[in-house]
C-alpha cells in the first residue's frame, strides 16, 4: 500500500512509504520461534540529577518530555559493546540449557561496534567460547534488531539452521556529547540475547522492514567512516558524536512505528483484541504512547523499560522481552515495532512460545545481576522441547560521577 506524500524537496523523507501488500506465505509448516531471552544492564547508574549537574536540565524536564529516569552506563577501559553482549549470551546459553557448541549462527545487531573490523559477533562468539560458526553485524540502528531477527527467521524456516542466537547491543555512551543537552538524556548502554529455533505451533508470523535513505541529514554521526576519516580535525569539532535533529526525527519516529503496527495488523486481520503486548522500540515515552493509541492498546498490554534504561537502540526491543518475560505466556501475540535511524524501520507478528518455568527472585532486576535461579539448566531445556516440538565510556566525560 501507500500511504500519504509529505510535502518536501529532494533529500527529504518521504511518508510515502511501500508496505508489503500482504504477509509473507511460509515455506513449510515450520517457524521460528524464540525460546529463551536473556539481557544484561552494566551496574553503574546515571540517574537524571546527576545529568542535571553535567548539563542545563532537570529530572522535571527529562521526565515530561522522554519518561526517562536513568539509564546504564558501560565503563571500565577497555569495555566495548562485545562485553554487554557476551554477557547476555552467557546468561541465555545457561538459563536455556543450551551447549555453545550446538549453536549454529550468530547475528549481532550494534550501531556501537568494538571496532570497524573483526565484527562485534565475532568477539561476542569468542568470548562465550561459541566457535567455529558463521556470525556477523547488522546495522540498522534502532531497528537493528527487529532486521536481526527478521534475518534469523529466514535460516530457520529454511531449514539451513535449528539453533540462532540474536543479539542486540549497544554502548552509545561512547558516541554520546556529554555536554549537549538534547542527546545526552536519551541514550543508554545495554544487551539483550534471544535464542531463536523452529517450531510447528509458534514463532514468527509476518515481518515487515523498510527505510529511506534521504532521512540520513536528521540522525547520524559526522565523522569516523569513510566519506569523513577520522582526524584531528574532526575530534577537535566534535564530529565522532550522534547528530540528531529532534523534531525531525520525532515526526517520523512516530508516523513510522505507527504504520508498522497498523499495517502488520491489517495483512494479518487482526484487532486490538487480538494482541497480548506491543513491543515498541524504546526511543520516547511520547512516541511509544502514540503507537499504542494509534492501534487502540491499552497502556497495561504495552512493554515500557524506557524509564529505567534509557534508549539502548538495537537493544531496546530484546530487553523488553527480558523484562516482561515473566508476564508471557505460551501463545501470546506480540507486535514488535521499531524506528532508527537511516532512516530504518521494521515490525514482526510473531506468538510467544514458552511459559517461563519459575518467577524470579532477583529483586536487582534490571542492575546486571540476573542470574539468581538460572541454575536449572536441564530442567529449562527439557521444558524448552516440551514447548517447540519440532525442536526434539569508551571516552567518558572526566567529570561523571560513579555510582558506588
Amino acid at each position: 500500500m501507500l500511504l500519504p506524500k509529505d510535502p518536501g524537496g529532494p533529500g527529504t523523507p518521504k511518508s510515502c512509504v511501500r508496505m508489503t501488500k500482504k504477509p509473507k506465505k511460509p515455506t513449510s509448516s515450520i517457524r521460528a520461534a524464540i525460546t529463551g531471552v536473556h539481557g544484561y544492564v552494566p551496574p553503574d547508574v546515571l540517574t537524571n540529577a546527576e545529568l542535571a549537574r553535567m548539563v542545563d536540565t532537570s529530572d522535571e524536564w527529562i521526565v515530561e518530555r522522554t519518561g526517562i529516569k536513568e539509564r546504564h552506563i558501560l565503563k571500565g577501559k577497555g569495555l566495548g559493546t562485545s562485553h554487554m553482549g557476551a554477557e547476555a549470551v552467557r546468561g541465555l546459553l545457561k538459563k536455556t540449557g543450551t551447549d555453545p557448541g550446538d549453536v549454529d549462527l550468530l547475528i549481532c545487531a550494534t550501531t556501537t561496534p568494538d571496532f570497524v573490523f573483526p565484527s562485534t559477533a565475532n568477539l561476542i562468539c569468542d568470548m562465550a567460547d561459541i566457535r567455529g560458526i558463521g556470525s556477523f553485524d547488522v546495522q540498522a540502528a534502532c531497528s537493528g534488531f527487529v532486521y536481526a531477527l527478521t534475518i534469523a527467521a529466514q535460516f530457520i524456516e529454511g531449514g539451513a539452521y535449528r539453533k540462532i542466537v540474536v543479539v542486540g547491543a549497544d554502548k552509545m555512551s561512547s558516541i554520546i556529547d556529554y555536554t549537549d543537552r538534547a542527546t545526552c538524556v536519551l541514550f543508554g548502554d545495554g544487551a539483550g540475547a534471544v535464542l531463536v529455533e523452529p517450531s510447528r505451533k509458534y514463532g514468527i508470523l509476518d515481518t515487515l522492514i523498510a527505510s529511506d535513505g534521504a532521512g540520513m541529514k536528521h540522525l547520524h554521526q559526522k565523522a569516523g567512516g569513510s566519506r569523513m576519516p577520522p582526524t584531528a580535525e574532526t575530534v577537535a569539532k566534535r564530529l565522532h558524536y550522534v547528530h540528531q535533529e529532534g523534531a525531525a526525527v520525532y515526526k517520523f519516529a512516530i508516523a513510522r512505528m505507527a504504520d508498522v503496527a497498523t499495517e502488520l495488523m491489517a495483512r494479518n486481520h487482526l484487532t486490538k483484541d487480538s494482541i497480548d503486548w506491543l513491543v515498541p522500540h524504546q526511543a520516547n515515552r511520547r512516541i511509544i504512547e502514540a503507537t499504542a493509541e494509534r492501534i487502540g492498546l491499552p497502556a497495561n498490554r504495552v512493554m515500557v523499560t524506557i524509564n529505567k534504561y534509557g534508549n539502548t537502540t538495537a537493544a531496546t526491543i530484546p530487553l523488553c522481552l527480558w523484562d516482561y518475560e515473566q508476564k508471557l505466556k505460551a501463545g501470546d501475540r506480540l507486535l514488535l515495532a521499531a524506528f532508527g535511524g537511516g532512516f530504518t524501520w521494521g515490525g514482526v507478528y510473531m506468538t510467544w512460545a514458552y511459559d517461563t518455568p519459575a518467577a524470579r527472585s532477583d529483586s536487582k532486576a534490571g542492575e546486571g545481576s540476573r542470574t539468581k535461579g538460572e541454575r536449572k539448566g536441564l530442567a529449562v531445556r527439557l521444558a524448552a522441547i516440551a514447548r517447540a516440538p519440532f525442536a526434539l565510556r569508551a571516552a567518558f566525560p572526566a567529570f561523571l560521577p560513579r555510582r558506588s
